[in-house]
């Protein structure tokens, strides 16, 4: 099973009643930082080890004070920390960027990225949808 196709599930999740899609990217790493979905996809968050294994270790430890501090990197970009909620879902924003949403379940992390001008409320339904459902699944 390739976990590269939860990410056109998300990005599908994120459509609104128009069936415009609101989140264009997306990427679901493990709770250690490791890569679970593949750089390969056209619509894939490509996060350096470095990215992956910081937002890993704020997840794992529930402890976000480093994002509050120093924002939040994804692909080279600093997001701005907006908020976290239950120690498991985070997001972020950067002017000209769009936004981050990231939500943990046991094992890994959904992480989805909204186009500027999109809603990012979209993402994160969407991104609920995939984390919740790997925790079912115990994951």
């Amino acid at each position: 099973m390739s976990w590269d196709s939860y990410i056109d599930n998300l990005i599908g999740q994120s459509a609104d009643a128009n069936g415009e899609h609101h989140a264009d990217k997306a990427c679901i790493i493990g709770i250690d930082g490791s890569m679970w979905t593949s750089d390969g996809h056209p619509h894939s968050l490509k996060l350096s080890a470095e990215e992956a294994a910081a937002i890993g270790a704020c997840f794992s430890s529930k402890n976000f004070t480093s994002f509050m501090s120093s924002g939040v990197f994804l692909e080279g970009i600093k997001y701005q920390f907006l908020r976290e909620e239950d120690g498991k879902c985070v997001f972020a924003k950067k002017k000209e960027h769009g936004a981050l949403t990231m939500q943990a379940s046991k094992t890994a992390i959904t992480i989805a990225h909204t186009g500027e001008g999109k809603q990012q409320g979209n993402s994160n339904k969407a991104v609920s949808v995939i984390a919740e459902y790997l925790e079912s699944m115990n994951m």
